[in-house]
């Protein structure tokens, strides 16, 4: 019966004002603290930039500092702006999939940095760059309906969901080949799988909570891939 009982307080608290209020709060604060970081690397690069770079290359990297920048202001704005779910998740599982498969990838950064050849520094801002670039037009597109969480707030099915069910996702995960390109490592190598693990699984909890929520979905999903058209 005590878990019974403390099983449905936690629903309930979830389902709370306050509860909505806190988690906005601390992705506001997390994104807001990454985009000032962001920003005082872009303004420390620019003034130690290496004067032999080549044009092409500093022109790349300005504007993959810029797309992260981007990213961190636009999902702060998508933070403030969302609207209150109308479904959630059940139990722990769900959140604690989303909370990995968001966070866990910038662990990395505690890792030794390797130096990278030009061909490697090019691939790991290109893939850094698209991947950050594709998410803030998603987390434009999405509006109010972004969520972290395996929760359903509108089901978005244009732009570049109208092929894919999680571009958002599959821009997270370019971003974090790129940035685990830059401290390639095994044990990078292992953070990032368990990342990408556990993006699939708060994919599967978010179609089931979306399949709850809109009738619709079941035909949206026929129609569409997860990430990758003709694979998954």
């Amino acid at each position: 019966m005590a878990l019974h009982t403390a099983g449905f307080d936690l629903a309930k608290l979830q389902r709370s004002p306050a509860y909505d209020l806190l988690m906005r709060l601390s992705l506001l604060a997390w994104s807001i603290t990454f985009a000032i970081v962001a920003i005082a690397r872009l303004a420390k690069y620019e003034s130690e930039v290496d004067p032999m770079l080549p044009d092409a290359l500093f022109a790349v990297n300005i504007a993959m500092q810029l797309a992260v920048i981007a990213f961190f202001v636009t999902l702060a704005g998508a933070v403030v702006m969302r609207a209150r779910p109308t479904g959630k998740a059940r139990g722990l599982e769900p959140r604690i999939s989303a909370l990995i498969g968001t966070f866990l990838v910038p662990v990395v950064v505690l890792l030794p940095r390797r130096e990278l050849s030009l061909s490697e520094g090019l691939v790991s801002t290109i893939l850094l760059l698209v991947g950050n670039a594709i998410a803030v037009y998603c987390l434009t597109h999405l509006g109010r309906s972004f969520s972290i969480m395996p929760e359903a707030r509108g089901l978005v099915t244009s732009g570049l969901y109208r092929f894919l069910r999680h571009p958002l996702y599959l821009a997270e995960m370019l971003a974090a080949t790129g940035t685990v390109l830059q401290f390639l490592s095994v044990w990078a190598v292992l953070i990032l799988a368990i990342q990408i693990a556990f993006q699939i699984r708060r994919m599967q909890n978010e179609e089931a909570v979306l399949s709850e929520i809109f009738s619709e979905y079941a035909a949206y999903k026929e129609k569409t891939a997860r990430i990758i058209p003709g694979i998954f």
